[in-house]
């Protein structure tokens, strides 16, 4: 349809919602001539009246009320249509940060929607959302809570999820209770305070033992000697190893719950640029549940993603 076509289609809608000629001239900025022979230029062209009018009143036809409600959807298809078209544009840059994890396919997801730039400080999550929060990242994959999106004025959509495994000494794969696992707190809140929190909800929630280092073994050749010394599997954190896992030492799925980690795309609450909400949409559209509030699924409280 034209443009003018639509523009005319929202006059009918103004002007069937106020029932008068003059307030809906008023509400479009338009003189109230030109809205009436815009009314009757419609009529003409669709073949039936809308209107019956005369000094005193205005109502709208039967055909007229059978027509308004199509006539709303296909106002808001035309605006669906210019807002996913200037999605496709892609031509406004959004820095994302992110802890270690991206979607895998993020650069397909993205193309044509906004040009990612991918912020180079690999840093902790709660890190990550205090740069969205202050401007200094558009969007952030990280782990937060609701408390934290509330604080910083931050909203959060799921964008992925771990199911988090123990790892032990010896050869038995098998799969282990929560509560008779191992989960370490780091003294270094700097680096660790998001890990630490969801960690002191898992060791409560769960029955696992929660023991502090200080070493920052939470990953990394310290984490394997942490796990050496420990007489119960230690839950690995899901910002994962930079090495592989020592011949000596093997992974074991975690029962009774599974437990999980989300990953969240942070944004501002306050953001309405259309490349970063149309970036939002793209990564996350189609997500679904990742199986984290299945019956034997462990959240910690506080997740945004749990139910």
């Amino acid at each position: 349809m034209t443009g003018m076509e639509l523009r005319q289609l929202r006059y009918f809608v103004a002007v069937a919602e106020e029932l008068n000629f003059g307030r809906a001239a008023e509400r479009l900025l338009i003189a109230g001539p030109s809205l009436s022979q815009q009314i009757k230029t419609l009529e003409r062209d669709l073949g039936v009246r809308l209107f019956d009018r005369d000094r005193r009143s205005v109502s709208l036809t039967p055909a007229g009320s059978a027509l308004l409600p199509h006539t709303r959807a296909l106002l808001e298809r035309a605006t669906d249509l210019q807002r996913r078209a200037g999605r496709l544009s892609g031509s406004e840059p959004v820095r994302l940060g992110y802890v270690n994890w991206l979607p895998p396919d993020l650069s397909a997801r993205a193309a044509g929607v906004a040009q990612v730039h991918l912020d180079a400080w690999i840093a902790p999550s709660h890190t990550q959302a205090a740069r969205v929060a202050d401007g200094s990242l558009d969007l952030a994959v990280c782990w937060v809570g609701t408390d934290d999106l509330e604080r910083r004025g931050l909203r959060a959509r799921l964008i992925g999820a771990d199911r988090l495994y123990a790892v032990a000494t010896g050869d038995d794969t098998s799969s282990v209770d929560a509560r008779d696992t191992v989960v370490l707190l780091d003294d270094d809140t700097t680096s660790w305070s998001s890990w630490n929190s969801y960690a002191e909800l898992l060791a409560r929630d769960t029955g696992a033992r929660a023991v502090r280092i200080s070493d920052g073994g939470i990953t990394g050749p310290a984490f394997f000697d942490h796990v050496r010394r420990s007489a119960l599997p230690v839950i690995n954190c899901p910002k994962g190893q930079t090495t592989p896992l020592p011949p000596d030492l093997v992974p074991r799925p975690v029962v009774a719950p599974e437990i999980h980690w989300t990953w969240s795309l942070v944004r501002r609450a306050s953001e309405d640029r259309p490349a970063v909400l149309a970036l939002i949409d793209a990564l996350c559209d189609g997500v679904g549940d990742l199986g984290i509030n299945a019956d034997g699924a462990w959240l910690p409280d506080g997740d945004p993603h749990r139910d």
